[in-house]
C-alpha cells in the first residue's frame, strides 16, 4: 500500500495503523511549511528533541523557507532541510516500520512521499567490560543492546572498507533489527548466502530473548545435544579478531550478544586473556584449560565407579579414608553433593555482588562441615566435588561447561546404575552425542580435526605470537550443507 497524495487521506491511514489518541508516546504537530500544510508523527523518547526544534524553527521561518508554496519535495528536502539523515518513501510498510524504530515521519499536502527524518536516540547503559569475560589487561568496553552502538565498536576496530553490515529484518511483530557483519573478501560466500537466505525465510512472531532466541531458530538443537553449536561474545576485541580469520557475526538488536558463525568445539576453549600474556604463558593456560575439560567430565564419575563397586582398589589408591559398607551410600552421597554444589553455584550466580563473598563462606565451610557431621556427604566426595566444579569454572565458556555439566550428571547416574558396563555406555553415548551436535551450515563441529588442518589445530592448541597469529588467507572448513 502507497501513500496518497492528500495529506488528509494519509493522516486518515495512520489514525487506522497506529493508536494516535490512545498510545502517549505517539507524538504528532500539525506544521504549515510557508504555505503547504505538513504532518508530523514521532516516538517520544527516541527522537532528539534538540535538533527536531531547531528543524521546525528552520522550516517555519519564512525568510528560511521563502517558498510559499512546495513544488518539489526532492528538491526541497535537498534545499531547505539542514539534516544528514533524511530520506524520501512511498510504501506504507516501510514507513510504519521506520517510525516504530525511531526515525520521525513528515507528510506533505500534495505528495505520494513522505520524508522520513532520522533523529533518533535509543536509551543505552554505559560501555563497559562484560562480566562474563572478565580479563585482567586489555580493553574494558563490551557490546550493548543497541545495534548501532556495537557496530561502531566493531568499526572502530576494523577501518577497512570491505567491512559490511547487512541489514535483516526477523519477526512479524517485534521487527528486529539483524545485523551480518563480515569482511568481503575473507568470508565463505556459500556461507553468507545461506545465513542470508535463511534469515529472510524465518517466519516468526518475535525474537523473545534477542541472539538466543535467533540462534534456536539458526541452529535447531535436539535434548541429547546439550553442547553450544554458535559462540557468543561481548567483547569487541573478540569478535574483530573471529572476523579477521572469515567468521560471520551476527548482530541483533536490543542484544548485547554478538553470534560468531560457523562453531566449532575448540573456539568455546579461547580466551581473550591468551593474548594478553606472553606466548608461552598463554599457552600454558589454555592447555590447563583444555585439561579441564575431562576433569570436569570424568573425575566424579570415575571415583563413583571405584569407591562404589571396586573399593580394593579406592583403599589401595587411598582414594577414600573410611570403610565403604554398602556402595548405596557412596552412590547417596556423590549425588547429594553434586546437588549441593548445582544449588550453592546457581544461588552464587544470581545473588547481588555484595552477597556472593558471604555466600561463598557459607557455602564453602558452614555447609560442607555440617554435611559431613550429619553424614550426609564424606569428606572425600566433597573434595572431588570440589575440584570439578573448579575445573568447570575454569573452561572458559560457560555454555560449554554447563553441557559437561548435563553429560556428568548423565555419567554419574548411569555409572551408578551399571557399573563398569554403565560407565563405558554413558562414555559411548556422551561421544555420539558429541559428534551428532548440529553445526550452521552442516560445517564440522570438530575442524580443525576434521577434516584435518595441522596448521590450523596448532594455532587453537598454542598462543602464537602476532605476527603468526592471524592467517595469510581464510581457512578451508570443508563444504557448506544448505540449511533446512
Amino acid at each position: 500500500m502507497t501513500l496518497s497524495s492528500v495529506l488528509s487521506e494519509n493522516i486518515s491511514t495512520l489514525h487506522k495503523l497506529l493508536p494516535i489518541g490512545t498510545s502517549f508516546d505517539l507524538v504528532t504537530r500539525d506544521l504549515f511549511l510557508g504555505e503547504t500544510p505538513a504532518y508530523w508523527i514521532g516516538i517520544n523518547g527516541f527522537c532528539k528533541t534538540e535538533i527536531l526544534q531547531q528543524l521546525f524553527s528552520d522550516l517555519q521561518n519564512p525568510l528560511y523557507t521563502r517558498d510559499g508554496q512546495i513544488e518539489d519535495l526532492l528538491y526541497f528536502m535537498n534545499a531547505k532541510i539542514g539534516y544528514a539523515q533524511v530520506e524520501t518513501k512511498k510504501d506504507w510498510d516501510k514507513l510504519i516500520k521506520d517510525l516504530l524504530s525511531g526515525p520521525s515521519l513528515l507528510f506533505v499536502e500534495g505528495f505520494d512521499h513522505a520524508l522520513v527524518i532520522d533523529v533518533r536516540s535509543y536509551p543505552t547503559r554505559g560501555i563497559q567490560e562484560p562480566d562474563a569475560e572478565h580479563i585482567t589487561k586489555g580493553a574494558r568496553d563490551g557490546f550493548v543492546e543497541t545495534l548501532l552502538f556495537n557496530t561502531n565498536l566493531i568499526r572502530r576496530r576494523i577501518r577497512s572498507p570491505r567491512l559490511t553490515f547487512a541489514m535483516h529484518t526477523v519477526g512479524d511483530l517485534s521487527r528486529s533489527d539483524v545485523a551480518v557483519a563480515y569482511l568481503e573478501d575473507m568470508v565463505n560466500q556459500e556461507l553468507l548466502e545461506n545465513l542470508s537466505q535463511k534469515l529472510d525465510s524465518l517466519h516468526i512472531t518475535s525474537l523473545t530473548m534477542g541472539a538466543k532466541s535467533l540462534e534456536e531458530l539458526l541452529v535447531p538443537h535436539r535434548f541429547w545435544n546439550p553442547l553450544p553449536a554458535v559462540q557468543y561474545t561481548e567483547r569487541p576485541d573478540v569478535a574483530c579478531s573471529y572476523l579477521m580469520e572469515g567468521h560471520i557475526l551476527v548482530i541483533v538488536d536490543n542484544s548485547p550478544l554478538v553470534l560468531i558463525l560457523p562453531g566449532t568445539i575448540f573456539q568455546f576453549t579461547q580466551s581473550p586473556e591468551d593474548y594478553y600474556k606472553s606466548p608461552v604463558v598463554g599457552s600454558y593456560f589454555r592447555l590447563v584449560r583444555l585439561a579441564c575439560i575431562p576433569v570436569s567430565l570424568y573425575l566424579m564419575p570415575l571415583f563413583l565407579l571405584i569407591a562404589a563397586y571396586y573399593p580394593q582398589l579406592a583403599r589401595r589408591w587411598q582414594l577414600i579414608s573410611t570403610e565403604i559398607k554398602d556402595p548405596v551410600y557412596m552412590i547417596f552421597y556423590v549425588l547429594a553433593v553434586e546437588f549441593i554444589l548445582d544449588l550453592f553455584k546457581y544461588s552464587a550466580s544470581i545473588s547481588p555482588g555484595r552477597f556472593s563473598g558471604s555466600l561463598a563462606i557459607v557455602g564453602g565451610l558452614l555447609i560442607g562441615d555440617i554435611a559431613v557431621s550429619l553424614n550426609w556427604a564424606s569428606t572425600e566426595v566433597l573434595f572431588y566435588g570440589a575440584i570439578s566444579l573448579l575445573a568447570s569454572l575454569s573452561i572458559s565458556s560457560q555454555e560449554l561447561a554447563d553441557g559437561l555439566r548435563v553429560y556428568r550428571i548423565f555419567l554419574l547416574l548411569i555409572t551408578a546404575l551399571g557399573g563398569l558396563w554403565g560407565f563405558a555406555a554413558g562414555s559411548a553415548l556422551i561421544l555420539l552425542s558429541i559428534i551428532t551436535t548440529p553445526t550452521f551450515g552442516g560445517m564440522s563441529y570438530f575442524w580443525p580435526l576434521f577434516p584435518w588442518n595441522g596448521k590450523a589445530l596448532k594455532n587453537l592448541l598454542f598462543r602464537s605470537p602476532t605476527y603468526k597469529a592471524q592467517p595469510s588467507r581464510t581457512w578451508d572448513r570443508g563444504p557448506v550443507h544448505p540449511c533446512k
